[in-house]
């Protein structure tokens, strides 16, 4: 640590699990970096969907992990573990991490740190970790998908589904959504899906079915699980994919499987927080490689609708669970 940083910091606590209002500001110690780490100065941060699943108690931080909720940041390293040698002090960042993102200062294994893109802002690139690591391994790895295939994004409007959209346009995909209302299907196609599907007044399957001459699409991306996921199997052609990321609807259910081995579908899913920061590194390289040179060309970029200072945390979280917003919401923590 050097000698020059304060000995406490502003973060938000969770001292019980419940609404918004239980994220509370509070006072505590900087922490240390451990081997391999750094120490970074927080700029900003992203409020993400499991970051509401931690405050109700419904998804605990892995062993080791921070408890303060934040999985997202952005700033400049103050201090380095020992090992560190691809980041200097100094170095302007973004970082995915596994808890503490939602303070003025956070540790980052160096490993799952990226420069910030030329051209965008700490606040801009704070929103990018959490969605581009999530869409990158589940779209690209995970499912597959190639340039001429199509693509059902569930919860277009969502900071997954903005980031999804623009990525599948840029490698050459044909794009179709699922939103709430008019205003989320015009940004969704503005982004630039093919279709934008009401699902309070459209039948998601048959609309897609009607777009792809009765085929199905090849990839889709499902955030909500429930009774979703015997209608995504409908939807979906021969040798399609479903990747599951999450559930805002129940995670059991019963159906009919027989339509995936007749169909040859696969089945597949993932969730980011519990990997190993080798796994991660692997895909920041990735993102490093294929990616960031279109977020500096401006081809594709986060889609940020509010920011909330740090210590209005509990109303950034009350925007989240109105589901509201279009794009990210993000914490200034300066």
């Amino acid at each position: 640590m050097t000698g020059s940083l304060p000995d406490e910091m502003t973060y938000i606590d969770l001292p019980s699990f419940g609404g918004p209002d239980a994220l509370v500001p509070a006072r505590g110690p900087l922490p240390r970096p451990a081997a391999g780490e750094v120490l970074i100065k927080v700029a900003a941060a992203g409020v993400n969907r499991p970051d509401v699943m931690q405050r109700e108690g419904n998804y605990n931080p892995p062993p080791g992990a921070s408890p303060v909720p934040g999985l997202e940041i952005a700033g400049e390293v103050v201090a380095l573990g020992d090992g560190v040698s691809d980041l200097q002090l100094g170095d302007k960042v973004c970082a995915l991490v596994g808890g503490g993102g939602y303070a003025q200062y956070c540790v980052a294994p160096s490993l799952q740190c990226l420069p910030v893109p030329k051209g965008l802002s700490l606040l801009e690139a704070a929103a990018l970790p959490e969605n581009y690591f999530t869409v990158w391994t589940n779209v690209f790895e995970r499912g597959g998908l190639k340039a001429g295939e199509t693509i059902l994004i569930h919860g277009g409007s969502s900071g997954i589904g903005t980031t999804a959209i623009q990525l599948a346009r840029e490698f050459g995909a044909r794009i179709f959504t699922t939103v709430g209302n008019s205003e989320k299907a015009q940004a969704c196609l503005d982004l630039g899906a093919e279709r934008a599907i009401n699902y309070r007044d459209e039948d998601y399957v048959s609309v897609v079915k009607e777009l792809t001459d009765g085929k199905g699409v090849d990839l889709i991306l499902d955030m909500v699980g429930g009774d979703y996921i015997p209608r995504d199997i409908e939807a979906l052609a021969i040798e399609g994919r479903l990747v599951q990321i999450a559930f805002q609807k129940p995670s059991k259910m019963e159906f009919d499987f027989l339509p995936m081995m007749l169909k040859r579908l696969t089945l597949t899913g993932s969730t980011l927080r519990p990997r190993s920061v080798e796994q991660k590194a692997a895909i920041a390289q990735a993102l490093h490689t294929h990616v960031w040179p279109l977020l500096e060309s401006g081809k594709v970029k986060p889609l940020i609708y509010e920011t909330f200072p740090l210590e209005k945390t509990c109303d950034a979280h009350a925007l989240m669970d109105s589901s509201k917003h279009i794009g990210k919401i993000m914490l200034d923590c300066q």
